[in-house]
């Protein structure tokens, strides 16, 4: 059988954005396995992994700060406006979303896992209230330990960080300033779901089938706002591109196929 794979200059680029509290690393598994079809550039945000945390920006950090930062890392392996696939998770699926508003002729296709865009939502829908509450104890918790706890059990379930060993609760401690900068670029952005209809690429948005109910409404409500998307319900929770990789990535794969199938020559 002749090889799928393409010269290395002729692989379309893929962008790759994890969740908060991770790294560009999160994605080593999908990358091995489309390497062959795809340039995968998989980026930290900011304050994850090898990335800077922000400067000087505090009260005022943003969705907006957050993309800049992307798309200088993405000027080294792309020309400006070469075309690309985009996938993000959680955070760097909301990323994913406002870098898409921000240059849609270039994006090729769109895929995200739980985008935690709450800020499309009205602000009385109930997915948008409970993260706005979970949101309010992680802000005032007496510690970052505290707050951690909060964080990861919100996305995983109560206990799982109690469970972990102390040396991984003081690594992920160390990160929860980033996150609580995440949430305030999260629900400052000013987009709502109407704002959506100019994204027209092929998307599919994905759910886990144990993922908090929240994260569950936000994906049905923005796959019915994408004009050309479909949406998947995998197995496991908010963190199943890592806990359930094989199934997330097997879902991506078979999108991306489809989606490079129908890209222009």
């Amino acid at each position: 059988m002749p090889s799928t794979a393409l010269p290395p200059d002729a692989r379309p680029a893929l962008v790759l954005l994890h969740s908060s509290m991770s790294s560009r690393a999160q994605w080593s598994d999908l990358i091995a396995q489309q390497t062959s079809r795809f340039r995968c550039i998989a980026v930290d945000l900011l304050g994850y992994g090898k990335s800077p945390f922000p400067a000087d920006i505090g009260a005022a950090f943003s969705l907006a700060h957050e993309a800049d930062a992307v798309n200088a890392a993405l000027a080294a392996h792309l020309d400006p406006a070469e075309p690309f696939h985009l996938v993000g998770h959680s955070y760097g699926g909301a990323t994913a979303l406002r870098i898409a508003r921000q240059m849609p002729a270039r994006v090729l296709s769109l895929a995200l896992f739980e985008p935690v865009a709450f800020h499309l939502l009205p602000a009385d829908d109930a997915a948008r209230m409970e993260i706005e509450a979970v949101v309010a104890d992680i802000m005032r918790a007496d510690t970052a330990h505290d707050a951690t706890r909060l964080f990861i059990d919100y996305w995983n379930r109560p206990g799982v960080f109690a469970s972990l060993p102390a040396v991984q609760q003081d690594k992920l401690s160390g990160q929860i300033a980033k996150v609580k900068l995440d949430f305030q670029a999260l629900l400052g952005e000013p987009a709502t779901l109407a704002d959506l209809a100019a994204l027209d690429m092929p998307a599919l948005v994905l759910y886990g089938l144990n993922s908090p109910a929240s994260t569950r409404r936000l994906a049905e409500r923005l796959a019915a706002a994408l004009p050309n998307a479909g949406a998947l319900q995998t197995k496991g929770g908010h963190m199943a591109p890592i806990s359930h990789a094989a199934v997330v990535n097997a879902a991506l794969a078979d999108f991306l196929q489809g989606a490079e199938v129908g890209s222009p020559a």
